[in-house]
């Protein structure tokens, strides 16, 4: 990570990550260190440490720690779906097979504008975040392409009128 400005990492990973030992606990200065990341992942190691109130050196010794450890998985853009051209989102509940969930999370994860798989408990088994084009895309990616999967037993889609990302506290 450069010391001035911390650049895209990638994203996060499409698969769960590895078992890892059991983790470090977060003092404040490392939560206050996330909330910041989080509210701003661009924001240079000179800013974080001094809203922290450390040197510049044991911020990025933290930030590394926090990203060696599993804690921060990323860095990403927060992207407004409308102004990028996928004007229509959807909540899909999927039931699936049981015992499926490896092999459908598999076939989700390749579809255009899925963006968050969750597996839950509940009326159903999975729960996908899709953005689209529009009504007749979205329409195309749950008969044609969710609904062909095998492994899945029933969907219910419901649109999103609007959204609200609510982000970290500020620090």
């Amino acid at each position: 990570m450069p010391d001035e400005q911390m650049a895209n990492t990638g994203g996060q990973s499409s698969h769960p990550a590895p078992p890892s030992p059991a983790a470090r606990p977060l003092d404040t200065i490392d939560r206050s260190i996330l909330r910041m990341l989080q509210t701003d992942g661009r924001a240079s190691i000179r800013s974080v440490a001094e809203r922290v109130h450390v040197s510049r050196a044991n911020a990025y010794a933290r930030i590394n720690r926090l990203i060696d450890d599993g804690v921060i998985r990323g860095f990403s853009a927060l992207v407004d779906q409308e102004r990028a051209g996928q004007g229509a989102s959807a909540y899909i509940t999927l039931k699936i097979v049981q015992n499926s969930w490896r092999t459908v999370r598999k076939q989700l994860t390749s579809l255009p504008g899925a963006t968050h798989i969750a597996l839950v408990s509940g009326d159903f088994d999975v729960l996908l975040l899709v953005h689209t084009k529009d009504n007749r895309e979205l329409r195309e990616l749950v008969l044609t392409r969710i609904q062909s999967i095998p492994e899945v037993l029933s969907t219910r889609t419901l649109l999103v009128f609007e959204e609200t990302n609510l982000g970290p506290e500020e620090a």
